[in-house]
């Protein structure tokens, strides 16, 4: 009875079908299998012990073990009544890690892997069998070297599950994404108008400069960098420095944080109190023109703008009709404002005006002996002589 029951538990297992069993030998290039309720025993190839590269059975399986495989052929030679069933681990832990990925790539959970191999094209990694993560979603910074994350156990998302192609695609972009989302949402809730923090330069930019103040940017405008003015920003700082910033807003809706590295240096006025004064008489740069007036500096880092009302006492449409920058002029203080840092300035009231009047009176004596010269000119044209009158005539006169 007991042997008719053995026999049909033989008929039953055919391929494709899963089995236990216990390892009965550990070979060079095989395993042998005592499989549960089978007539033969079973044959582990090398290449179908484990989803990894190994170049030995012994490493992943000794005598005794237990193990589970599928069985992807049956050798049976009827008239020697001889035979063996060919086994596949492999199958079964690939079947295991899709089933487990698939999960996870439902549930939206992450998964931890250690980086087995570092290629051109990416990172290999293990997850129960051969998981790549390409180099567009290892990181959300760019990385020119990968060696550095060799046999790291990296967080991961699962992006791509093919079976039939035995493609598992991973990310660890996607999880530093999401979590860079959740600290730039924690931190812009925490960050108040007027605190000042420390950040990193990011990125330059023809109107300012990026900061990361903790995973989240925020923007340094150029006319913020520092209390002189500032053609280029990359003239002042440079990616990688570390600065001090004060907050100036913080936009929740558009996630926009502008920022100050100037209001967190010592202001260049604090050099001149009590010696720059009203009615000061002092030499400046001309440091920018508009059309409005010239801004003059004064002393490091302190300008003064003198209005085109104050430029000079002739008319004039623009400041650059008499004013370049670069140009050293002297000016006169017409007032200080400490507390709003702004000095009004004058050049026309810099120069005495019996100084204008000379110089007028000047210009006024040129003018008449410009003109008195241009009248006698003009007289001389009016009154020609007897010869020119009479010159012809005179020439045929006979004396």
């Amino acid at each position: 009875m007991t042997e008719e029951f053995n026999e049909s538990m033989i008929n039953e297992i055919k391929e494709g079908d899963k089995i236990s069993g216990q390892v009965q030998k550990v070979e060079d290039k095989q395993v042998i299998v005592d499989v549960d309720g089978g007539k033969f025993s079973g044959i582990v190839p090398i290449s179908q012990l484990s989803t990894h590269h190994i170049d030995s059975p012994s490493e992943v399986v000794k005598e005794g073990d237990a193990v589970e495989a599928y069985v992807t052929k049956i050798e049976n030679d009827e008239e020697n009544e001889t035979g063996a069933y060919i086994l596949s681990i492999r199958q079964l832990e690939q079947e295991k890690s899709y089933e487990y990925l698939r999960e996870k790539q439902e549930n939206n959970e992450i998964i931890e892997a250690k980086v087995t191999e570092v290629v051109k094209g990416g990172l290999v990694v293990d997850v129960g069998q051969r998981g790549f993560v390409p180099a567009s979603l290892i990181s959300t910074d760019f990385i020119e070297d990968f060696s550095s994350f060799d046999g790291q156990v990296l967080e991961l998302r699962v992006e791509e599950l093919d079976p039939e192609n035995n493609r598992v695609i991973l990310s660890r972009k996607a999880v530093e994404q999401e979590r860079n989302e959740a600290k730039k949402a924690e931190l812009l809730a925490s960050l108040n108008e007027g605190d000042v923090i420390e950040g990193t330069i990011a990125r330059l930019s023809n109107f300012g400069a990026f900061v990361d103040i903790g995973g989240v940017d925020g923007l340094v405008h150029v006319s913020e960098l520092s209390h002189e003015h500032v053609d280029k920003p990359e003239d002042v700082v440079s990616v990688g420095q570390k600065v001090n910033v004060k907050v100036k807003s913080v936009e929740q809706d558009s996630e926009r944080i502008s920022l100050s590295i100037k209001d967190t240096l010592p202001s260049p006025f604090e050099s001149i109190k009590g010696e720059i004064h009203a009615d000061s008489v002092i030499e400046g740069r001309v440091v920018r023109l508009t059309d409005f007036g010239a801004f003059v500096e004064i002393a490091a880092g302190v300008q003064g703008l003198v209005h085109i009302s104050e430029i000079s006492r002739k008319h004039i449409a623009t400041p650059s009709e008499v004013l370049e920058p670069n140009q050293t002029v002297t000016v006169k203080v017409l007032s200080v404002d400490e507390e709003n840092e702004r000095i009004s300035l004058s050049i026309k009231a810099a120069v005495p005006e019996e100084e204008v009047l000379q110089i007028d009176d000047n210009e006024t004596e040129e003018n008449v002996e410009n003109t008195t010269s241009n009248h006698n000119d003009d007289e001389d044209n009016d009154n020609p002589t007897l010869g020119e009158m009479f010159g012809d005539k005179l020439k045929n006169l006979k004396f």
